[in-house]
C-alpha cells in the first residue's frame, strides 16, 4: 500500500506563499498521475491540481494562475507551489494517486491576517 507524507503547510498572511511537498513510497511513482486535493473546515474534498506522467498539468479554476504543481521522479515527490494565497485557501491539503483516496495525514494551510 502506498504511503504518502505531506508537509510544508503553516500559517500565512493573505497574499503570501507556501510550498507543499508530498513524499511517496511508491515504486511506480514515475508512471502514476498525482493529484493535490484539499478539505476546508466543514466541507468535502475539493480537487486542486493534477500532474500527468508527461508533466502536463491541470488546475481547478479557483487556483489557476496562483498554484503550480510539479514532480520530482528521482525523489518520488510531488510539490504544490502556492502564491497569492487567500483565506478561502485555508484547508488540509492531501496528495493522492489518481483514482485513489487520500492516504496521508495531510498538511494544514491556514491563510489569515
Amino acid at each position: 500500500e502506498v504511503q504518502l507524507v505531506e508537509s510544508g503547510g503553516g500559517l500565512v498572511q493573505p497574499g503570501g506563499s507556501l510550498r507543499l511537498s508530498c513524499a511517496a513510497s511508491e515504486f511506480t511513482f514515475s508512471t502514476a498521475i498525482w493529484n493535490w486535493v484539499r478539505q476546508a473546515p466543514g466541507k468535502g474534498l475539493e480537487w486542486v491540481s493534477r500532474i500527468y506522467v508527461d508533466g502536463t498539468t491541470a488546475y481547478a479554476d479557483s487556483v489557476k494562475g496562483r498554484f503550480t504543481i510539479s514532480r520530482d521522479n528521482a525523489e518520488n515527490t510531488v510539490y504544490l507551489h502556492m502564491n497569492s494565497l487567500k483565506p478561502d485557501d485555508t484547508a488540509v491539503y492531501y496528495c493522492t494517486k489518481y483514482g485513489d483516496r487520500p492516504r496521508g495525514q495531510g498538511t494544514q494551510v491556514t491563510v489569515s491576517s
